[in-house]
């Protein structure tokens, strides 16, 4: 039933940013996710668990993939320092600027991120896309890194059965050798509900982040 509840929510927000594209008012998209990198301060970057159309997309893509037996692969060593993001970043907004001042149209940014996280999707694991290539996740973890409130783990509770590690679209869980503990990185977390939905323990849930 709570999956049920978080794909609903998804779709309506993937219909949400279909309107507002078919109504060619991107800005107001763009404004959307500018509130939700402030807010990230505060709850997290749930813009990329709950609101981002590409996650959506590429939570379908991923079935799809396995489905038809494509191995997905890992991010390859040299996107491992997550530079191409900020790179992807520059030229993403230069491209937009440029677009504007010569034809005074939008560069179809979204539209173009929404297809290639799609087609990213048929041959790297989510993780390789959320973190070392979306433009918009890194400016997400910017803010997200200093969240007041996240997904936590219960250290009392927690076996360390890596189910949660399994079922994290973002690498953003790690069950650490020393104490057989699943400890949850801020910065890379969705705050989409995976973890909390696999935990055989009900270690997981979501509160104020211990600094």
């Amino acid at each position: 039933m709570e999956q049920f509840k978080i794909n609903t929510i998804r779709i309506l927000f993937l219909a949400a940013f279909a309107f507002i594209m078919f109504r060619g008012t991107p800005i107001l998209w763009l404004a959307i996710f500018a509130l939700s990198m402030v807010a990230a301060v505060f709850f997290g970057r749930f813009y990329c668990g709950w609101i981002c159309p590409m996650n959506t997309m590429m939570i379908g893509t991923e079935k799809l993939a396995l489905k038809f037996g494509i191995k997905l692969k890992s991010a390859p060593k040299w996107i491992e320092s997550g530079w191409l993001a900020w790179v992807l970043l520059i030229v993403s907004a230069g491209l937009m600027i440029f677009m504007k001042k010569v034809s005074g149209k939008d560069f179809p940014v979204l539209l173009i991120w929404l297809v290639a996280s799609v087609i990213l999707t048929f041959r790297y694991k989510p993780e390789v896309f959320h973190n070392k290539i979306c433009l918009f996740g890194v400016l997400q973890g910017l803010t997200g890194r200093h969240a007041f409130s996240s997904r936590r783990v219960d250290p009392i509770k927690c076996i360390g059965c890596k189910l949660c590690e399994k079922a994290c679209p973002a690498e953003a869980i790690k069950v650490f050798k020393e104490d057989h503990k699943a400890r949850i990185d801020t910065k890379l977390c969705h705050q989409c509900y995976n973890c909390t939905l696999v935990c055989p323990k009900e270690a997981i849930d979501y509160g104020k982040v211990k600094k």
